[in-house]
C-alpha cells in the first residue's frame, strides 16, 4: 500500500519481478512508500517497505522525470542504494522498485 502523507490515501502498489539486481523480489512482495510532502504532494520518498521490512531514506542522491513517471536514486539506512518510480499521470499511483543496489564493504 502506498500512503500520501499529505491526504492519506492508501492504493495498492506493485514490485515487478526481474527489474533489481542482488535483491531476491518476487510478484508477491509489496512496496509501501510514505512521502514527504512540502511544496507539492509527493515530493519525495522518506521511508519505504518492502514486505514489512522498513528502510528509513537517509538521503536522495537524484531525482528525476520520465513522460509520465518519476524516479527517485535514495540511499536508505542499511547503506543499500534503491531507485524507487512513482507514476505521475494517476493521482495516488503505484510505486514500484526499479533497482536496488548492496553497499560496497
Amino acid at each position: 500500500m502506498f500512503l500520501c502523507v499529505l491526504c492519506g490515501v492508501e492504493s495498492e502498489c506493485r514490485v515487478p519481478a526481474g527489474q533489481t539486481s542482488g535483491l531476491q523480489l518476487s510478484q508477491n512482495m509489496k512496496l509501501q512508500v510514505e512521502c514527504y510532502s512540502g511544496y507539492k504532494a509527493q515530493e519525495r520518498p522518506v521511508i519505504f517497505r518492502i514486505d514489512g521490512h522498513e528502510y528509513r531514506v537517509e538521503e536522495v542522491l537524484d531525482q528525476w522525470y520520465g513522460p509520465a513517471d518519476a524516479y527517485f536514486k535514495v540511499r536508505a539506512h542499511d547503506g543499500n542504494l534503491y531507485i524507487l518510480r512513482r507514476r505521475t499521470c494517476v493521482p495516488h499511483s503505484d510505486w514500484d522498485l526499479v533497482s536496488f543496489r548492496k553497499a560496497a564493504g
